[in-house]
């Protein structure tokens, strides 16, 4: 029987994992680099996680926790709704678009590197699109209530297709070079509600 892993509390160690991750998706993120980068030996990572996927694993939960909560707050801030919805676009433009990294979302970036074949992180960024959904719904419900956004379909279906839009540009904000491209992505979105 091998001994279980031991529960780890050292944020800054899952915190340089998860930029290696980030950086190199799952399979490309070696465990020489995840060593080097979390200052922990082979043994000492193995000790404290169990498996290069446990660790990813505690990754995306740390991201999770982080990302969604700084997304959460764009959307609570006061003023009118369509702003606040144009403000999380050009946050995630602003985040995604930048320089040379252009890592995008490691949310997503797990989802398609790893979503469709793989359980564990299919629940995770899960997890993570239905908190922002949630966050999502509770605003535009507040605009409908205001008259600021379209009461004729329901709440939910419009923040799925926000979510979708909003998805969608942060894929393609790795791959497009123009910004004027995903703010007409932006423009699109909030007109249609």
């Amino acid at each position: 029987m091998s001994a279980r892993p031991r529960e780890f509390k050292d944020t800054s160690v899952i915190d340089a994992a998860m930029e290696v991750f980030w950086e190199h998706g799952y399979e490309g993120s070696s465990t020489e680099e995840l060593c080097s980068r979390t200052g922990l030996g082979r043994g000492s990572l193995y000790n404290a996680f169990g498996s290069k996927h446990a660790l990813y694993e505690k990754a995306l939960g740390r991201y999770q926790e982080l990302g969604i909560q700084g997304q959460v707050e764009i959307l609570e801030q006061p003023g009118p709704v369509k702003d606040r919805l144009r403000a999380l676009m050009d946050w995630a433009i602003d985040q995604d678009f930048n320089g040379d990294q252009r890592r995008g979302c490691l949310a997503i970036n797990a989802a398609i590197e790893l979503g469709g074949k793989d359980a564990a992180v299919a629940r995770l960024v899960g997890g993570h699109v239905g908190r922002l959904e949630r966050a999502l719904c509770h605003v535009i419900e507040a605009g409908q209530r205001t008259g600021e956004i379209k009461a004729q379909r329901p709440a939910l279906e419009l923040a799925r297709s926000f979510l979708s839009s909003y998805y969608g540009l942060r894929v393609l904000s790795k791959v497009v070079d123009d910004r004027g491209v995903l703010d007409d992505v932006v423009q699109g979105t909030l007109a249609a509600l």
